[in-house]
């Protein structure tokens, strides 16, 4: 996906670019990867109230429906703020109608 990030397709994870970087920033974290990176990017980017399709758009996914899969149980449930909008909504369209 344009733009989604440098294409690492042909470089193997845990290259020799990406251990240099860990070494320079004096990181001394056991099984580090760009892999754990990854997914540690996409649950901040989560909690910090990313769509799945700027985390598709991010991770440079093809499909939502893949982010969805692997991270669908981060999104929080929003269901009764939903909820709580229509009817919201609902009340203020009857007051409205009854004015």
């Amino acid at each position: 996906m344009p733009g989604a990030g440098p294409d690492t397709s042909n470089r193997p994870a845990g290259g020799r670019e990406f251990n240099a970087a860990v070494k320079a920033a004096k990181l001394q974290i056991e099984g580090l990867t760009p892999h754990k990176l990854r997914h540690t990017a996409a649950s901040l980017a989560i909690a910090a109230g990313a769509d799945v399709k700027v985390i598709q758009h991010m991770l440079g996914r093809a499909d939502a429906a893949v982010t969805l899969n692997i991270y669908g149980h981060l999104f929080p449930d929003r269901l009764d703020e939903v909820a709580d909008t229509l009817d919201a909504r609902r009340i203020a369209l009857l007051t409205a109608r009854a004015a």
